[in-house]
C-alpha cells in the first residue's frame, strides 16, 4: 500500500508540472512575462537546455543518461528496502515525481520549460518540478543527518 501511495504521489507531482509547463507554453511567449505575486515572483517562459543557472547547456544526453540513471538507483533502494523510513520514503517520491518531469521534458522537446522567477533575490528560473527535486533533497539531507540509525550507531 505504501508503494502504492508513493507512486501515485509521484505521478501527481509529474502531472502537476506537466499541467504548469504546458499553461506557461500556452499562454506567455518565450521570453515573455506574467503577473505572480508582487515583490515574490513572476512567471516567464523559458526554455533551458541546461540545468540551474544554464550550466553545461546543450549537454541533453548527459542529462537525460544521469537523470535516468539517479531515478533508477532511487527505485532500487526502495524496493530492496534500503530506505525504509518514511522521511526517506518521501524525498523519495518527491525526487522521482520531479525528476521524471524534467526527463519527459528532456526527452520530448530537448530542453526544459521553466517558468518560476522570483523578484527578491537574483536566481534561476525553475519549475515545479524543480521544486519537488529540492524539497526531496532537503528531506533526503534530514532524513541522512537526524533518521539514519545505521550511521549513528555505526558512528564511534
Amino acid at each position: 500500500m505504501r508503494y502504492l501511495a508513493m507512486t501515485l504521489a509521484a505521478a501527481a507531482m509529474v502531472a502537476l508540472d506537466q499541467l504548469t509547463k504546458a499553461w506557461t507554453v500556452a499562454t506567455i511567449p518565450l521570453g515573455g512575462r506574467a503577473a505572480g505575486l508582487d515583490g515574490i515572483f513572476h512567471l516567464t517562459h523559458v526554455q533551458n537546455t541546461g540545468m540551474a543557472f544554464s550550466m553545461l547547456e546543450g549537454a541533453r544526453w548527459l542529462f537525460l543518461i544521469v537523470t535516468a540513471a539517479v531515478l533508477a538507483a532511487l527505485i532500487v533502494a526502495v524496493a530492496k528496502k534500503w530506505l525504509r523510513h518514511p522521511l526517506a520514503l518521501a524525498a523519495v517520491t518527491c525526487i522521482v515525481g520531479g525528476g521524471v518531469g524534467n526527463l519527459i521534458d528532456r526527452a520530448r522537446l530537448g530542453y526544459v520549460v521553466d517558468m518560476i522567477a522570483l523578484d527578491f533575490m537574483d536566481f534561476a528560473v525553475f519549475n515545479v518540478a524543480d521544486c519537488f527535486v529540492c524539497i526531496g533533497a532537503a528531506l533526503l539531507v534530514l532524513w541522512a543527518l537526524f533518521f539514519d540509525r545505521k550511521k549513528r550507531e555505526a558512528a564511534p
